[in-house]
C-alpha cells in the first residue's frame, strides 16, 4: 500500500487530495489544524491535528511516524494574506502580514521537508511536492502582490535546493502549480474548479520519475519558467 501525507488537508485542494488518494486505496496521513471536515471522508485516513507553523509539533509528528515510509508528501498548506491585495501594494505594505505569509508559505513547507525527508527517502516512490503558484515565477511576472509572489518564489528556491540536496537519496522534488482554482483563496472568478485541478495534479505526481527532480510544473504537466 502506498502512503501520502498532505498538509492543509481539511479544505480546498487539500481536502480533495485527501478524498481522491483515499479513493485510490492509499493510506492518507491527513494533517490540518481543524481536521473535523475529514471525518466524513471514507478510506484509510489517519487524522493528525497540526499547525504547520508549530515546528515542535511538526518534529513530534515526524517522530511519532518514524516507522512510516511516505511515498508522496504534499506540502499544500498556504495562505494569500487575510487583508488580500490591499496590503500587498506599494504604499500599503504590512510587515506583520509579510511575516505571517512568509512563515506559512515558505518556512513551514521547508520545516516539513526537513522533518520528513527520511520518511520519504525510505519509500518506494520518494516524491516531495510543494504546492506553489505561477505567481512565484520571476520570468513570468506582471507586478503587484509583493508578499504572496515573494513567498512562492522563496518556496520555489527551497524546492530547487532540496532537489539537489536530496538527489543522492533518490527523492524527486517538484514544485507544482494547481492553476487558478475556485477555492477560498482563488475566489469564484478563477478559471478552474477543484475537480479539474486536483485530478490533473495527481496524474502529474503519479507520472513523476527521477528525471523530473527539480522541475516547476503546472497541474497539466506544462513546464513553467522560473
Amino acid at each position: 500500500m502506498s502512503t501520502v501525507l498532505i498538509t492543509g488537508a481539511a479544505r480546498g485542494l487539500g481536502l480533495d487530495f485527501t478524498r481522491r488518494y483515499a479513493a485510490k486505496g492509499w493510506k492518507v496521513l491527513a494533517c490540518a489544524r481543524k481536521p473535523e471536515a475529514l471525518e466524513a471522508v471514507k478510506g484509510d485516513i489517519h487524522h493528525h491535528p497540526l499547525d504547520v507553523t508549530d515546528y515542535k509539533a511538526v518534529k513530534t509528528l515526524a517522530k511519532r511516524l518514524s516507522g512510516e515510509a511516505i511515498d508522496v508528501l504534499i506540502c499544500n498548506a498556504g495562505i494569500s494574506g487575510e487583508r488580500g491585495d490591499a496590503a500587498q501594494t506599494l504604499g500599503s505594505l504590512d510587515p506583520e502580514l509579510w511575516r505571517k505569509v512568509f512563515e506559512v508559505n515558505a518556512l513551514a513547507p521547508l520545516m516539513m521537508a526537513e522533518a520528513f525527508a527520511d520518511h520519504v527517502a525510505r519509500s518506494q516512490q520518494r516524491k516531495l511536492i510543494a504546492i506553489t503558484s505561477i505567481l512565484g515565477s520571476i520570468a513570468k511576472n506582471d507586478g503587484g502582490r509583493y508578499i504572496y509572489r515573494a513567498s512562492k518564489t522563496a518556496l520555489n528556491m527551497e524546492w530547487s535546493c532540496l532537489a539537489r540536496d536530496l538527489a543522492g537519496r533518490g527523492v524527486i522534488c517538484v514544485a507544482l502549480h494547481p492553476g487558478w482554482v475556485q477555492t477560498d483563496m482563488g475566489g469564484p472568478s478563477a478559471t478552474l474548479t477543484i475537480e479539474q485541478s486536483v485530478p490533473g495534479m495527481i496524474k502529474v505526481i503519479d507520472g513523476l520519475r527521477p528525471a523530473d527532480n527539480g522541475r516547476y510544473l503546472q497541474y497539466d504537466g506544462t513546464e513553467l519558467p522560473w
